[in-house]
């Protein structure tokens, strides 16, 4: 079989806004070191978040993400290293004095006042004139498109609508950077999905960078411009979410980032005459029958079939392979609602896929 491409990561497509990260909102750490204690948090991590950019930081719990997210409001002191927001060194600064403001699942309304109360909280401490407190607070509800709620209480709000509220009263008051820790956490599926739309229609109204915590791979690749995949207190990529998903750099982005057949560098020789590590995703690879020769631009490896796994819009396929490999199969389910499925547990197939379509993990 011939050898698997070379890929690189695309540019045009998913380019990530072009405004400097010195600019008017962007978001600088250089060198960032965390430690509590003996355990390292962050490590030695330089990072730079674009102007007017949806830029995510995702990894499972104990990566560091969250930590990095409190050291740019000010919550938590840098161990060393500097960081700079819209050009300016605030790493010593106080939390109130960064141009930042940060929304947590907790929507940490205030129960006994109303929604236009609650929004307004921050420009009443600010001691803001109340003529343009007034104009400010129709302005972020009509942003969030909850004008018909300013006269309600938090109860009488749903759990999408509150967490919403709570996005308005970080946004009234102007902040160059948005930071949002893991905000849709406590919503359910569907709702969440619903959110995920909205969010990012809101940030591209708004227009100020947001940093967005989550270990949700779907939610970050539905609403960065860029994600930052974290693990162990370091970045292992950064890159838009094509380039992250189809490129992964590194066997942690390739697993982390949805499902993937990770195929050592040993089974990869065998298959395509080249010792490199490969990543090849579920749904690039079809099964066949058995019996049927691959075209010339395709690898392909025997097994049995030994799980179907019916999601709804997919079923996918495991496949145990002659040689010792575990192979995903995930195929479309766009065929008529009464139709079997064309394979079984048991069944012996051929697993196939395009050899470009396989990724080197370096």
């Amino acid at each position: 079989m011939s050898a698997p491409h070379a890929t690189t990561a695309p540019s045009a497509p998913d380019a990530a806004p072009s405004d400097s990260g010195r600019g008017h909102g962007g978001v600088e750490l250089t060198s960032v070191t965390k430690r509590f204690g003996e355990t390292t948090a962050v490590d030695d991590l330089t990072l730079s978040v674009e102007s007017g950019e949806f830029f995510s930081m995702l990894g499972p719990s104990g990566s560091g993400k969250t930590t990095v997210l409190r050291l740019i409001a000010g919550f938590e002191e840098v161990t060393s290293g500097t960081i700079a927001i819209a050009g300016t060194d605030v790493t010593g600064a106080a939390p109130f004095d960064r141009t930042v403001n940060t929304v947590f699942q907790d929507y940490a309304l205030f129960p006994h006042m109303t929604i236009a109360e609650n929004v307004a909280y921050g420009l009443r401490v600010r001691k803001v004139a109340k003529a343009e407190q007034q104009e400010r607070v129709a302005t972020a509800l009509e942003q969030v498109r909850l004008s018909h709620v300013a006269d309600r209480l938090p109860h009488q709000l749903s759990g999408g609508q509150r967490q919403r509220i709570a996005l308005a009263r970080a946004l009234i008051l102007q902040p160059r950077v948005l930071l949002l820790d893991e905000p849709l956490g406590a919503l359910d599926k569907q709702l969440r999905e619903q959110m995920q739309i909205e969010l990012k229609q809101i940030q591209r109204e708004v227009g100020i960078t947001f940093i967005f915590v989550t270990h949700d791979q779907e939610e970050a690749l539905t609403l960065s411009d860029r994600i930052a995949v974290f693990n162990n207190g370091r970045v292992e990529q950064v890159g838009t979410p094509r380039e992250v998903y189809e490129y992964p750099q590194t066997a942690f982005v390739a697993s982390f980032l949805g499902l993937s057949n990770l195929i050592d560098a040993a089974h990869a020789e065998r298959l395509t005459g080249v010792a490199t590590a490969i990543s090849v995703r579920p749904e690039r690879v079809r099964l066949m029958d058995a019996r049927t020769e691959p075209a010339a631009h395709e690898t392909c490896v025997d097994g049995t079939i030994v799980e179907t796994v019916y999601t709804g819009p997919t079923t996918r396929y495991i496949v145990d392979t002659v040689d010792g490999l575990r192979v995903v199969a995930e195929r479309h389910n766009d065929h008529a609602p009464s139709d079997t499925a064309p394979y079984h547990r048991g069944d012996a197939v051929r697993a196939v896929w395009v050899t470009e379509h396989a990724a080197i993990v370096p």
